[in-house]
């Protein structure tokens, strides 16, 4: 077997260094056992060894490849990425060629169908290295409200994280979510979340603050409004939930009751992670307080309501494996929870045409404008709170109406 052209470089430097302080006989006599180490001619083997110790001079750096993807491509991906809230490449990735259509579709994304074609194209990485400028590089955290419930709690059944995993439908975990902007006096609202855990579902309601009758109160308008049946409801141990009028309510309802371990906060990891996702990314961790702001917090969520679930791909952990220190996470393709709740055999297909029908009358473009509308109007009447020398000039938004953002719910 021929030596490979790393070793026959290796062997000529090796003999160079002899070669140059050499005898004329002793020349020949390298260039003879060079000859038969490489298989070259004497020539140029002779002209091998006279370079070999020569510096070699630094190229001229290679010009770049052109880009595969202009700056028109570029541009029409920022502006799905903006729309949907700045997801991930992976979560982005599969959903790209039917948001891209949808923005098509409701006049919002102008591109010939070559863009169009390159666009749709695009993998997850090639996604996260066109869109690393742009990405937010910092984020504030948060502090837990939790207080702790009555002694009603050893009449719920305890469930943990992995219980409902692969639940059909219904079965939703709930949370609250203060804002009390890192002043805990006084009164200050609260957001309730609710989210499906088969589905990715979420819905959120903001509250004056966390009393029993406010709590229950929202979560019986996000039961009625719920795209599918409830069938289980499973919260931390917190007195807000851990309290009669919820059992009775779950009991009267024919709902599946269960809370988390206490002290064990990963038992709701579906919820949680929808608070800082959802909530804290949208709103933030201002203080907010009296009906304007509770009423604009609402506005906001009526239309996040429809690009969460509609227009935002989610994925799903699969398995998990530890090597050592090694963790492995799997997850599923990115999908979103209208999606999901369509492909599920158990979702009613009256529920499914409901969803379906809604979702073609919507322009999530349109909807990302009046949610940063309405967060305009939120900050400014924030800040009039903080200052009030300020004058509030009132709400910003272009007028779509709340009704006009909802779905219908499975009685309409």
């Amino acid at each position: 077997m021929g030596l490979t052209m790393g070793q026959r470089k290796a062997v000529t430097r090796q003999a160079a260094r002899r070669y140059r302080s050499a005898g004329r006989v002793e020349k020949a006599r390298i260039l003879d056992e060079l000859c038969a180490l490489t298989g070259w001619h004497r020539d140029h083997a002779r002209k091998a060894l006279r370079v070999a110790l020569k510096p070699k001079t630094v190229s001229q750096q290679r010009k770049p490849r052109e880009p595969v993807y202009g700056q028109e491509v570029v541009t029409a991906l920022r502006k799905v990425w903006a729309v949907l809230d700045a997801p991930s490449g992976k979560r982005l990735a599969p959903f790209l060629g039917e948001i891209v259509d949808r923005l098509i579709a409701c006049g919002e994304l102008e591109i010939s169908e070559a863009t169009r074609y390159q666009l749709v194209r695009m993998s997850a990485a090639t996604i996260d290295r066109r869109l690393a400028p742009v990405r937010a590089q910092w984020r504030p955290q948060g502090r837990s409200l939790t207080k702790p419930g009555s002694l009603l709690k050893t009449q719920i059944p305890i469930r943990t994280w992995a219980d409902w995993n692969d639940a059909r439908p219904g079965f939703v975990e709930i949370d609250l979510v203060g804002h009390d902007g890192g002043n805990l006096a006084g009164e200050h609202a609260f957001t309730l979340t609710v989210t499906d855990i088969a589905t990715g579902w979420t819905e959120n309601r903001a509250v004056r603050n966390k009393a029993q009758k406010w709590v229950l109160a929202a979560l019986t308008e996000i039961v009625a409004g719920f795209p599918f049946p409830l069938l289980g409801i499973d919260s931390d141990n917190g007195s807000e939930f851990i309290n009669y009028h919820l059992l009775a309510f779950c009991e009267a309802n024919e709902i599946t009751f269960t809370r988390s371990r206490p002290g064990n906060k990963n038992d709701g990891a579906h919820v949680e992670q929808k608070n800082w996702a959802i909530v804290r990314q949208t709103v933030g961790y201002h203080r907010y307080s009296g009906e304007v702001q509770i009423d604009l917090l609402n506005g906001i969520y009526a239309l996040l309501r429809d690009q969460i679930n509609f227009f935002t791909p989610q994925q799903k952990l699969v398995s998990k494996t530890r090597h050592g220190a090694t963790v492995t996470k799997k997850h599923d393709t990115a999908k979103t929870p209208f999606q999901r709740a369509c492909a599920d055999p158990t979702t009613d297909i009256h529920d499914k045409t409901v969803l379906h029908n809604h979702y073609l009358t919507l322009n999530p473009a349109a909807i990302r404008r009046e949610i940063l509308a309405l967060s305009d109007a939120l900050a400014t009447e924030v800040t009039r709170t903080y200052f009030p020398t300020q004058p509030y000039t009132g709400l910003t938004h272009t007028g779509t109406s709340r009704e006009a953002t909802n779905p219908p719910t499975r009685a309409s």
